[in-house]
């Protein structure tokens, strides 16, 4: 019983400390350091107009005042909404950090 229990903690901790496929501290000194943080806040918009989305929520975009990242943002959550096989969290998520990588012209940061 307790093998079975600290075996059941063991998997809950290493799945949790896992799980999280974000990349490391992005060092400031890199040339795209900027760029990789816009696009991981990007893919949290994307992934709130997802729920927004399944929730029959309005589409919310922002205004846009001729710089790249309210256009940008505001592209992915036009298509988040248009796209029917973004069908889970993880596809948005996906799909908004590619998207935003691809117009801004950023490499994938390494994980």
């Amino acid at each position: 019983m307790k093998r079975l229990a600290l075996t059941l903690m063991t998997a809950l901790v290493a799945s949790g400390a896992i799980a999280h496929g974000h990349a490391g501290p992005i060092d400031d000194s890199m040339p795209d350091a900027q760029r990789i943080r816009f696009c991981e806040r990007v893919r949290d918009h994307a992934l709130q107009a997802f729920y927004n989305r399944d929730k029959g929520r309005p589409m919310k975009l922002f205004d846009e005042d001729g710089s790249d990242g309210a256009r940008i943002t505001n592209h992915i959550i036009r298509r988040i909404y248009e796209e029917p096989q973004i069908s889970s969290p993880k596809k948005a998520e996906t799909f908004g950090r590619a998207t935003c990588n691809e117009m801004m012209g950023t490499k994938q940061p390494s994980e």
